[in-house]
């Protein structure tokens, strides 16, 4: 018979939820003696961009849906042609979309009738996707594109090829900036220094555009940015303006003050 042994076995199963809500906790004199510093810090920097995408397109109206797609593939084969003329890499030349359809004009009924649609022919679209780092060159390439039998064209994006120096340097300048104002807090409290706990990073930005005027770009503090190093450029490229793009962390961070 095991029945003397539930009471002992039932006793153990109710005490362990309550053991395993016991956890070390500081207490008030300790927390008083050495007290917590929470500080969010944010911290960005500001570059020219030094790639831009673009999109151009080319279409073709023909009576059929053969012809429309035959006179769009060699439009469209001169203008990969221009592409690569112009230094564009293979890598980055992309294609986004083709497209095929019917196009119908409406017509309207005298005397106030309902009207109908008429068939005009097929229209033929082809778009493609470049990038290119020679922002300074970027107005004439756009010429050039057109020049070549580009119809439609969007863009430019402008973006950072590699962020990560300075997401590295905006970290560094918020971790000094965090010490420092950590600091701060504790002298005010009459502690001599601080000690770092823990740092939790939050969501880090890139590619925000800044409208800025003259040709002398710094960071947000007038220090030169990290690499890779902001090109002073000179009066623009005509309607090409590249302007500044933001690249920032956010740290969530915990200092503890000692004497």
């Amino acid at each position: 018979m095991t029945r003397p042994f539930l009471p002992a076995v039932a006793c153990l199963l109710l005490a362990a939820p309550a053991m395993a809500q016991v956890a070390p906790q500081a207490s008030i004199a300790e927390m008083a003696t050495t007290p917590l510093v929470k500080l969010q810090i944010s911290e960005t920097l500001r570059t020219p961009p030094d790639e831009a995408s673009i999109t151009v397109g080319t279409q073709v109206r023909a009576p059929t849906a053969t012809q429309a797609s035959a006179e769009s593939k060699a439009k469209t084969e001169r203008l990969l042609a221009t592409i690569r003329r112009a230094g564009i890499r293979e890598r980055d030349t992309q294609t986004q979309g083709i497209q095929l359809q019917p196009e119908y004009q409406w017509i309207a009924e005298p005397a106030g009738g309902r009207g109908r649609q008429v068939f005009q022919g097929y229209v033929a679209t082809n778009s493609i996707q470049i990038k290119t780092r020679d922002i300074d060159r970027l107005t004439g390439l756009l010429d050039t594109l057109t020049t070549a039998g580009a119809d439609s064209v969007y863009g430019p994006n402008f973006s950072i090829a590699d962020p990560l120096p300075l997401r590295a340097e905006a970290r560094r300048r918020a971790l000094v900036r965090a010490q420092s104002e950590a600091l701060e807090y504790a002298r005010a409290q009459g502690f001599t220094r601080v000690t770092l706990l823990s740092v939790e990073e939050g969501t880090s930005h890139r590619g925000t555009e800044v409208i800025v005027s003259g040709n002398r770009l710094l960071s947000a503090d007038g220090a030169p940015p990290p690499p890779p190093p902001a090109p002073e450029r000179g009066g623009g490229d005509g309607i090409v303006a590249p302007g500044l793009l933001e690249t920032g962390v956010s740290l969530n961070l915990i200092y503890r003050m000692e004497r």
